[in-house]
């Protein structure tokens, strides 16, 4: 296979990384933000914990291009989900 097939399928593959990672970050996100809100003080701890550690081993097990994804993630759901909701005037 001529090298640049390879270097094509090589950048494409980083691109899904990336993008898996972003969409993943998304969605871990909005569990632990929804969960955390009536959640008890156990949990709520078991919660910081866990994501903490999450972001402790995407460190440093993940390429930087991946665990940044996943921070932009979380950190779309956490603006989401501080972001006020609207009204039904608003959308009127």
């Amino acid at each position: 296979m001529p090298p640049i097939v390879n270097d094509l399928f090589g950048l494409l593959g980083f691109l899904l990384r990336a993008l898996g990672f972003l969409i993943f970050g998304f969605a871990i996100g909005r569990f632990f933000f929804d969960s955390f809100k009536n959640a008890e003080w156990q949990l709520k701890i078991a919660l910081v914990l866990g994501l903490f550690g999450l972001l402790i081993g995407l460190t440093d097990f993940a390429s930087p291009g991946s665990a940044g994804a996943f921070a932009l993630g979380a950190g779309g759901a956490y603006f989401m989900n501080t972001m006020p909701a609207k009204s039904s005037e608003e959308t009127k």
